[in-house]
């Protein structure tokens, strides 16, 4: 199980191996560690990368300002390292944590990375949390014709209903061994349990977070 204490994670990146740049820099990408969504990107030196290993927490070195910045120092918004990694050139590193506040960037919204040709969306994160998103954007914004708009009209009756018929046609798939079956029919039930989920309002994070507990 994940601890929510401060790690130290000096022996998990081999400092002196980084390649930094002829500014003493290497580019950190930070990602959500349990639905993939890339958060921000921002600078390391040596410094600022050692700092982030014994504390837990992400630092950084501001290129505008000459001087380390500890996200979330002032927001509250700090970041918990589950991970760091380097790229198969040693020259990138990709960060791992928990966004406390679910908010990444200074405008307020979970990530950097939301905009896209003037517009501002979600961005993307693993396939079941973006499924997840538009039953929630249905339950909220009921939609005329909408088949999950019909599941949640009908309550718990129906879609519990639903989630067992499913549940028996995957059972049935697996006994008749056909992948493309067994791949569609296990959809449909994944499908039909983020639409319960969602109507009682349990987010699909919490469910990754059992899991990774109990990969633990």
């Amino acid at each position: 199980m994940f601890s929510s204490e401060p790690h130290s994670f000096q022996n998990a990146i081999p400092t002196d191996k980084i390649r930094y740049d002829d500014k003493g820099l290497v580019p950190a990408i930070v990602q959500d560690y349990l639905d993939g969504t890339v958060l921000m990107m921002a600078w390391m030196n040596r410094e600022s990368l050692q700092k982030s290993l014994e504390t837990g927490e992400t630092w950084f070195w501001s290129r505008s300002r000459q001087e380390f910045w500890h996200k979330g120092a002032t927001s509250g918004h700090t970041q918990r390292i589950k991970s760091i990694r380097y790229d198969c050139d040693s020259d990138a590193i990709l960060v791992s944590v928990e966004q406390i506040g679910d908010v990444a960037c200074h405008t307020g919204e979970r990530s950097c990375f939301h905009q896209i040709e003037g517009n501002i969306i979600a961005p993307p994160a693993d396939t079941l949390s973006q499924v997840f998103q538009v039953i929630c954007d249905r339950r909220d914004h009921p939609s005329e014709g909408s088949y999950t708009c019909k599941l949640f009209a009908g309550g718990d009756n129906k879609i519990l209903k639903k989630i067992g018929e499913e549940g028996a046609e995957v059972v049935m798939a697996f006994k008749d061994d056909n992948p493309d079956e067994i791949a569609g029919e296990v959809a449909d039930l994944i499908y039909h349990t983020l639409v319960a989920l969602a109507h009682h309002k349990v987010d699909i994070k919490d469910v990754y977070r059992k899991l990774q507990e109990r990969r633990r």
